[in-house]
Parts: structure tokens; C-alpha cells; sequence
């Protein structure tokens, strides 16, 4: 049985110039996360998000709705070999993660609302997926491309990102087509921090992350990509 376990989240928009300085502190305390591709340690993310016909995830969210729940499937730097189908609950501050890797094939089907190659023997997270498909017409609803830079600390499970470059597809559906059109959905200097941790962040950290004045963020990167589709 899978027991949940809920971290705490919190978002925040700092300018580029604030990124900086901060990635520039937290680079001697903290670990460069080992998903890092690029010279200069970032990565890229795709994320197509799953609604059903009456938007609830995005309306739940806009509405603040304390408890609720989204589906997406992601891939990490244009990579079709290493695809994640992931439920992201949130209660609050708090956020509980599930996830299980799947096919580029089964993820093919699912875009295509095709769950007949789903058994019993699946992982309980894909055979949930394909029930909410049926039952409650689950679909693809937008996508959400960024560039991440993630540090981490072993205390707390600690790990703190700066998200870059967010875009969205505004039609589009294909996580796999690198030259679709996108439309950027923050501001060019604006950078999203996340500070993501178990029970409480360490004080040395907490810190430094207080030195930069920031606005927290009360809207998701799935909500503005999705404000910017319907714009």
C-alpha cells in the first residue's frame, strides 16, 4: 500500500537579477541536482497537463479549492526513452507526488484516449489513469515547457528551483514535437522559485532564501499556461 507522504511546497516570482544572487549563495550550501544536462547545470522540462471536459483542475485551482489533484505526463530534455506519468495531490502548502514511468507507446495511447492495453497487472498509477480517462473523460489540456536549475540538500530533503523560460503550447497536444509554436507566459526577467521540503527547511537555508525580497506566487505554471491558451 502506498503510504503518502506530504511535503511542503511554496512558490515565489523573483526577477533574473535576484536569481542570480541567490543561486550564487545557495551554490555553497546546497548540491547541483543530478538531472542537470546543460553547461551551465539546467535542464529542460515538458509537462502536458490532463483536464476533463469541465476544466475542473484548472477551475479548482483558480477557485483555491484546498484540496485537489492533477494529471500530467513529463519528459526531461526532449529525452522519448524516459517518460513519467506522475498525480500531483495538493492540500494547502502541502503536495504529494506519485509517479511511475511509462512507454512512449502508452503514452501515445493515453493522448489518444486509447486504455484498452491496460491490465490488471499494470502499476496502480497507470490503471488509475486510465479509469479517470473512462470515467470521468480525462484529456490533454496544455503544455508547459521550462528550464530548470534545482539544488538539493539531504536534510529535509530539501530542494530548491529556479524555473526559467516558461511557455506554453497553445494548441498543441504533442510532447514530442520540438518546433511547435509557444507563447512565453511570464515576463522575460521574471523567474519562478519553488522551495520544496518534509517537515521544516533548514535554517541556513531559510536564511539566505529570506536575503532576496520576492511575491508569492498563488498560481500554478499549469494555471497561467492555461490563462494564456484561453488569452
Amino acid at each position: 500500500m502506498d503510504k503518502k507522504r506530504y511535503r511542503h511546497e511554496l512558490k515565489f516570482i523573483i526577477s533574473r537579477k535576484q536569481a542570480e544572487i541567490l543561486k550564487y549563495r545557495l551554490s555553497f550550501l546546497m548540491d547541483i541536482d543530478a538531472n542537470s544536462a546543460n553547461p551551465d547545470h539546467t535542464y529542460f522540462i515538458r509537462s502536458l497537463y490532463f483536464d476533463d471536459i469541465y476544466d475542473s483542475a484548472y477551475y479548482e485551482k483558480i477557485d483555491g479549492l484546498e484540496k485537489r489533484e492533477k494529471y500530467r505526463i513529463r519528459i526531461y530534455n526532449q529525452d522519448d526513452s524516459f517518460i513519467r506519468l506522475e498525480r500531483k495531490e495538493k492540500n494547502r502548502d502541502l503536495t504529494y507526488k506519485k509517479q511511475t514511468k511509462i512507454t512512449k507507446q502508452q503514452c501515445l495511447e493515453f493522448l489518444s484516449g486509447d486504455f484498452s492495453h491496460v491490465s490488471l497487472e499494470e502499476d496502480s498509477l497507470i490503471r488509475e489513469f486510465a479509469l479517470k480517462q473512462k470515467l470521468h473523460e480525462i484529456r490533454p489540456s496544455v503544455i508547459v515547457d521550462y528550464k530548470r536549475l534545482a539544488y538539493t540538500y539531504p536534510v529535509e530533503d530539501t530542494r530548491i528551483t529556479f524555473d526559467e523560460e516558461i511557455q506554453s503550447g497553445r494548441f498543441e497536444q504533442n510532447l514530442f514535437d520540438s518546433h511547435f509554436l509557444s507563447l512565453p507566459v511570464l515576463e522575460p526577467e521574471e523567474v519562478v522559485l519553488e522551495v520544496k521540503f518534509n517537515n521544516a527547511i533548514p535554517s541556513h537555508i531559510a536564511s539566505v532564501i529570506m536575503t532576496i525580497p520576492m511575491i508569492r506566487l498563488a498560481v500554478s505554471k499549469f494555471a497561467l499556461c492555461r490563462e494564456k491558451k484561453e488569452g
